[in-house]
Formats: structure tokens, sequence, C-alpha cells
């Protein structure tokens, strides 16, 4: 399972199209991908429950599961994303990443150790419930790290 936030005005938000494209490639060996959408991040995801729907199906074919908004970071951060950050504080970046700093020259670093850093981290959950890996927002879901990742996972019985 891959568990990521999401937010449908992000320079990173043509990542539902390969999310789906992983949905679909491995959904049949028992794969999800769960979107929770955030507005914590420039605010990015405006939209209503309804609207950020119809737009991850209307423009990005989106069939994988999609949650309400909640907060990922913070004093109201969910309860969920308090379990994932607590099992996997640091994000797996790609290679040669310069994300964080780009953030972080506009004044957007996180605020505390561990904190979701931006739109499109993704957890990787085993099959027994165990947080396997948490990939950085510029991880791409077609990153081979990633890919590896999934199919690792799914082999695992």
């Amino acid at each position: 399972m891959l568990v990521v936030n999401v937010a449908s005005q992000c320079g990173l938000t043509k990542q539902y199209e390969g999310l789906e494209n992983l949905y679909k490639t491995y959904q049949q060996q028992g794969f999800e991908v769960l979107g929770f959408p955030s507005n914590e991040f420039a605010g990015q995801e405006p939209g209503s429950d309804e609207e950020i729907q119809a737009f991850c199906r209307g423009t990005f074919g989106v069939d994988f599961p999609m949650f309400s908004k909640i907060e990922v970071n913070g004093p109201q951060r969910h309860p969920l994303y308090q379990h994932l950050i607590a099992a996997k504080p640091v994000a797996v970046k790609p290679e040669g990443s310069e994300f964080y700093q780009r953030l972080a020259s506009k004044g957007r670093e996180p605020k505390h150790a561990g904190d979701i850093l931006w739109n499109f981290e993704k957890f990787l959950i085993g099959r027994d419930g165990t947080v396997l890996e948490r990939f950085a927002p510029d991880m791409t879901p077609e990153d081979p790290i990633l890919v590896n990742a999934i199919t690792r996972a799914l082999a695992t019985h």
C-alpha cells in the first residue's frame, strides 16, 4: 500500500498519473494507493472533497481511493500520519535531489524533524502493516527506487 498526501494545484500534481499507473499495474497483486488531500503547503488544495475527486478523476483518471482532506503536520496532524512519521521519520530522496534546498531557499523548510516536507510525500506499507519506507515528494512514481520497493513488498507474503 502506498499512502500519499496530495494536492491539485501543485507543481507535482502530475504525479497523479504515475500513481494511477502504479495502482493499475499492481492492483491485482493486492496493491493499493491511498490519496489524502492536504491544503497545508502553499494552499495548493483549496477545493472541497467533491471538487478534489472530480478533478482527479476528470484530469488524471484516478480510480484509487481518495479520502477527505486532512492535516499531515502540526498539532492537528491526523493520527495516521502521526504513526507513519513515527515509524519512518526520514524520507528517501531521488539521486541528486535539490528539492529540499529549493523549498528552504523560499523559507518553506519543515518546522519539526520528521514533518512532511511537501505534497506527494509517499509511505510504503507492507502487507502486515509495517511502514517499510518513506519517499520524498520529488521521488516520482516511476522512479526505479520506488517501483523496486513496491515489487519487493508485494513479493513478501
